[in-house]
C-alpha cells in the first residue's frame, strides 16, 4: 500500500500524469478517463452521469460495468484517488491538480480588481501556454473541456501580457503575448497586446512586424483587414494601406523568448 503521506499530484496539462511523490504510477487508460473526467468536474457527479458521459455508445449495463471495472482499477494503486459513494464519484480531495491551480491563477489574471504580482511568473506563463490533454480527442467531454480552457488560458495570456506592460516587464510581456499569438494566430487581440508589448519597449519596427503578420494572416486565412483598434495603435500608417517592415530602422535589443 502507498502510505498516505505520500503527495499524489494529477498532471493533465501537456498530457495525462499522475505521480506519487516524485514517481509516475501507470494506469490503465479507462482508469485515466475516469480520473481525469472527475478533476475536471467541479463537484461530485452521479455514477449514472459518469457513466453515460464516459461510455456513451454503450448500453447502460455495460457502461455500468465499465464504470465500476476503471473504479476497481484506480483503486489498486492503493491510494484514494477517487472517492466514492454508492451515488456520486469525485476526485480524491487530497489530490492536487495541475489545471486547477492553472485555471485559478487565470481567473486572477482576469479580474482587474485584484493584484496578481505574485503570480506573473515563468510557471504561470508555462501553464498557461499548454493544452489540456492534447492527445486526446476522441471523446465529446474531452472537446468541451479542452475548448473551455483554450478560451480562459488565451484571454488569461492577453490579460498577464497587459499586466507585465503595466509593470515595465518589457520582455516578459512579449514572451506572453506570443504564447497568445501561437496559441490562436487567428485572434486580432492576441497580436494586438504583442504590438502593445513592442511599442511600450520603444521596439517599433518589431511593432509594425508583428502588425504586417497579422494582416497578412487575416487577409490569407479570413479575407479580413486588421480592426481599427489595432491600427490606432499604429497612427503613422495612415494613409499607408501597404506599410513595410522596412519603414523604420530596428530600435532597441531584441526581447528574450521566455520570461
Amino acid at each position: 500500500m502507498i502510505a498516505d503521506t505520500h503527495v499524489v499530484s494529477l498532471r493533465l496539462l501537456k498530457g495525462f500524469a499522475l505521480c506519487v511523490g516524485q514517481n509516475r504510477v501507470s494506469i490503465s487508460s479507462s482508469a485515466q478517463r475516469l480520473v481525469a473526467f472527475l478533476a475536471l468536474q467541479d463537484s461530485p457527479r452521479a455514477r449514472a452521469y459518469v457513466a453515460g458521459t464516459l461510455w456513451p455508445d454503450a448500453t447502460t449495463s455495460r457502461a455500468n460495468a465499465n464504470l465500476r471495472s476503471s473504479l476497481w482499477r484506480a483503486a489498486r494503486m492503493g491510494h484514494q484517488i477517487i472517492e466514492a459513494s454508492s451515488q456520486e464519484l469525485a476526485i480524491g480531495k487530497r489530490i492536487t491538480v495541475d489545471i486547477r491551480d492553472a485555471a485559478a491563477r487565470a481567473h486572477r489574471l482576469l479580474d482587474t480588481s485584484r493584484s496578481c504580482d505574485d503570480i506573473l511568473t515563468m510557471q504561470t506563463l508555462t501553464d498557461l501556454s499548454a493544452d489540456l490533454l492534447p492527445d486526446w480527442s476522441e471523446s465529446d467531454w474531452v472537446l468541451i473541456e479542452q475548448e473551455q480552457y483554450h478560451q480562459l488560458r488565451l484571454h488569461a495570456l492577453e490579460a498577464m501580457s497587459e499586466r507585465l506592460i503595466a509593470a515595465r516587464r518589457h520582455g516578459e510581456a512579449v514572451a506572453a503575448g506570443l504564447a497568445a499569438v501561437r496559441a490562436e494566430p487567428l485572434r486580432e487581440s492576441a497580436h494586438r497586446v504583442l504590438v502593445k508589448a513592442h511599442l511600450s519597449a520603444g521596439n517599433r519596427a518589431a511593432a509594425l512586424r508583428q502588425y504586417e503578420q497579422c494582416r497578412t494572416v487575416l487577409r490569407n486565412e479570413l479575407g479580413l483587414e486588421p480592426s481599427q483598434t489595432l491600427k490606432n495603435l499604429l497612427p503613422h500608417l495612415s494613409g499607408r494601406p501597404h506599410p513595410t517592415a522596412a519603414a523604420w530602422p530596428a530600435t532597441s535589443t531584441p526581447y528574450p523568448s521566455a520570461m
